[in-house]
């Protein structure tokens, strides 16, 4: 609120010269939301609803009021913000003083200044679905120019969530591939050992390390680790 409207191209031109590996993903959905909310004709606020592993939640906002008009949603459990995340689909609430599918959040809605909304779908991936989630201070804000350029903007905030995702993924695996190079290093020196200890060979060696793992209770990796610092003489490294 309080800056100057911005045309479209603008700000999708102002959008395109944000590099996603250069902010995080909250700084890109917080610009995305703050360009909506200037850009789409007849918008007051702008959230962004994110649902994660049976979590729900506003993860930007434009004002206050956006955010609590969200909350009452997923406090109660129904509303356009969930119907539009799981589906991807654009709900559109034109005049909340006669919404007939959610009654008692458009009269909470039209308590706060808030005359009609629109939530879009964000469908990302199975796992992490959301909505961009716009709304007007007055009855029938938004045409369809408005609801076509709202949908521009859902589909940049869609982008930056599902490469945010890709990258987590990306950023899990690649460390537990580190991990488990650690544990083979330390399991292939424990190996070693006891192979120069014992003249066995690396079959025999692992099946004592795994012996000694099911006798103690502990991990074959920590069982290693413990044998590698009495070799060397100092203690294991966690």
């Amino acid at each position: 609120m309080g800056q100057p409207a911005l045309s479209p191209e603008s700000a999708f031109a102002e959008l395109g010269r944000i590099r996603l590996d250069e902010v995080s993903l909250d700084e890109m959905l917080q610009r995305i939301a703050e360009l909506a909310n200037r850009a789409v004709p007849g918008t007051r606020d702008v959230s962004v609803t994110l649902v994660r592993g049976g979590e729900t939640r506003t993860v930007v906002f434009t004002s206050d009021l956006a955010r609590d008009l969200d909350d009452w949603q997923y406090e109660q459990g129904f509303g356009p913000c969930l119907d539009a995340s799981p589906s991807g689909d654009s709900v559109s609430v034109p005049d909340m003083s006669a919404e007939p599918r959610w009654p008692q959040w458009a009269e909470y809605a039209l308590n706060r200044g808030v005359g009609s909304s629109l939530s879009i779908g964000l469908p990302i991936q199975e796992a992490v679905v959301g909505a961009l989630n716009v709304y007007g201070g007055q009855a029938h804000a938004f045409d369809q120019e408005a609801i076509a350029v709202a949908e521009q903007f859902a589909s940049y905030a869609a982008v930056a969530l599902a490469n945010a995702h890709l990258y987590g993924t990306t950023a899990t695996l690649a460390q537990q591939m580190r991990e488990a190079m650690r544990n083979r290093a330390v399991i292939e020196q424990a190996k070693g050992i006891i192979m120069g200890e014992r003249r066995c060979s690396p079959e025999e060696a692992f099946a004592l390390l795994s012996k000694i793992s099911q006798d103690t209770n502990r991990k074959v990796r920590d069982v290693a680790a413990a044998l590698v610092a009495r070799a060397v003489g100092s203690a294991p490294v966690e």
